[in-house]
């Protein structure tokens, strides 16, 4: 599997270890995003996230290596950063979740996939591509009919150009702006219903 190379964009996604959630309740999902802040954001900026039930798809850039050394020099004598060292940081989210997770609901073992899957982003209509389709992803799999109906996603964040999560401005200029942001998951969003109705 590809290793996570400093100043690259990656698709990222994982799915539950099993048939189990991952999330069930509203709860979870905070959880999951505070935990989120503390292991990733050191070590890449977000431009979209979705979290469903059972899975999640992230859109990242992992930041430079000067960005992450600077990011732990104040709490550890990190060195030089390691492509083992960024992944591991995914891995201790995942770590950290499942612990949390199983303690209060009294389970053991893994929630997720231990691979977790990442595509490499080179240009920029495949960024937008990947964006579009993680803020689809509820509407793919049934759990609501617009982008803006789902809760845990960064579409709304970057329709209001206000995250906590997301970096929306580099996000909207990307895309051109909010306008052509909006115009572009709605055309998505068009030709996915219009394809539906054609396989029927």
């Amino acid at each position: 599997m590809e290793k996570l190379q400093p100043n690259c964009t990656y698709h990222i996604f994982n799915h539950a270890n099993g048939f189990e959630n991952i999330f069930t309740k509203d709860e979870n999902y905070r959880f999951f995003l505070e935990k989120y802040h503390l292991y990733i954001r050191p070590v890449a900026e977000t431009y979209a996230y979705c979290l469903l039930p059972n899975h999640f798809h992230l859109v990242v850039r992992i930041r430079k290596t000067e960005a992450i050394e600077a990011n732990f020099s104040k709490v550890s004598n990190l060195g030089k950063v390691t492509d083992e060292f960024i992944s591991k940081q995914f891995s201790k989210l995942f770590s950290c979740y499942t612990q949390s997770f199983n303690k209060v609901n009294n389970r053991r073992g893994s929630m997720f996939i231990k691979n977790f899957k990442r595509e490499l982003i080179d240009h920029r209509e495949y960024f937008e591509a990947a964006v579009v389709y993680t803020h689809r992803n509820p509407v793919h799999h049934g759990f609501c009919e617009r982008y803006e109906d789902w809760s845990y996603t960064s579409y709304n964040e970057a329709k209001a150009n206000k995250s906590d999560t997301i970096e929306t401005e580099k996000l909207l200029k990307t895309f051109g702006g909010l306008d052509n942001f909006i115009q572009t998951h709605q055309l998505s969003l068009a030709k996915y219903r219009q394809q539906l109705v054609s396989d029927i």
